[in-house]
C-alpha cells in the first residue's frame, strides 16, 4: 500500500467488521467480532449500530448475532448476479403472465433505486424486449414501496437523503404493505394503469419483486389482491421444489 494514503481510521474497522462477518457464515456475535478484528467491543458496538441503521448488517429477533443486512447483499448482486436471478425467475413471471393475461414485471433493489430486469407481457410479447431492462426511483410505485418496506435499511436511508424524507402519507403506506404483505399502486404512478407488487424471498432476504400492471378498469382492488395471493402461492411452490 503506497505510504502517502492516509487511512480513515472508521471506515478500516466497518471494513474489517463487515469482513469478519462474511468469513464467519455471514453472521457472527459482537464479541467474535471484538476478538477477531482487534476493535474494542463498545467501539465495535457503536460501528455495528451505524452499519444497522444504514442496513450494511441486521439482527434478526431472538437472535444476538449480526448478520450482513440487506444493501450490502444488494452491491454482490449488482457486481454480477442479475442474469441469474433472472434466468431463474423467468418461468414464474411466464407463469404469472399466463395465469393473469397482464404484464409481470421483475425489479431488485439496485443501491437506492428499483432496477427492473425482465417483462412478461402477455398482451404484447414483440414489444417487451425494448421494456427492459430499467431504473426508477422507489418512491410512487408498487416495487418501491415493497422495497422500502422489506428492504432494511432502504426507509432509513430515503429518511435520511436531504430533502427526500417520506411523507406520513409514504410511512402509512410502506407501514401498511407490511401488514399485509404486498403493495398495490391504483394509478399512481400511471394514469388509468394499476398494479400489485409482491417481495420475492430467498434464504430469509428480499432477492426482488414481482409486480402484475393492466389496465385499471380490468384490475379492480379485490382482483389485485387475488393476483397477490396467487404469486405468493407460486412463491411457495417454487421453495419447495
Amino acid at each position: 500500500m503506497p505510504t502517502h494514503i492516509k487511512l480513515v481510521q472508521s471506515v478500516e474497522r466497518a471494513a474489517a467488521i463487515l469482513e469478519t462477518i462474511a468469513r464467519q457464515g455471514g453472521a457472527a456475535h459482537l464479541r467474535q467480532i471484538a476478538a477477531l478484528t482487534g476493535i474494542g467491543k463498545t467501539t465495535a458496538h457503536n460501528i455495528l449500530q451505524t452499519l444497522d441503521h444504514l442496513g450494511y448488517v441486521r439482527r434478526r429477533s431472538g437472535d444476538t448475532r449480526y448478520y450482513l443486512g440487506g444493501r450490502i447483499l444488494n452491491l454482490a448482486r449488482i457486481a454480477g448476479n442479475d442474469s441469474a436471478t433472472r434466468t431463474r425467475l423467468r418461468p414464474v413471471l411466464e407463469t404469472i403472465a399466463r395465469n393473469t393475461g397482464q404484464t409481470v414485471w421483475l425489479a431488485v433493489p439496485g443501491g437506492d433505486e428499483a432496477a427492473y430486469l425482465d417483462i412478461v407481457d402477455a398482451t404484447s410479447p414483440a414489444g417487451q424486449a425494448d421494456r427492459a431492462p430499467f431504473r426508477e426511483k422507489l418512491e410512487g410505485s408498487a416495487v418501491g414501496l415493497v422495497f422500502l418496506a422489506f428492504v432494511p435499511g432502504m426507509a432509513k436511508r430515503l429518511a435520511a437523503a436531504p430533502g427526500e424524507a417520506p411523507t406520513p402519507a409514504m410511512v402509512e403506506q410502506i407501514h401498511t404493505v407490511r401488514a399485509r404483505g404486498y403493495a398495490l399502486d391504483l394509478e399512481r404512478y400511471h394514469a388509468g394503469i394499476h398494479g400489485v407488487a409482491i417481495p420475492w424471498w430467498e434464504d430469509g432476504e428480499v432477492l426482488a419483486s414481482i409486480c402484475v400492471t393492466g389496465p385499471a378498469g380490468e384490475l379492480p382492488r379485490a382482483k389485485l389482491a387475488d393476483i397477490a395471493w396467487m404469486m405468493m402461492q407460486q412463491q411457495l411452490v417454487r421453495v419447495q421444489q
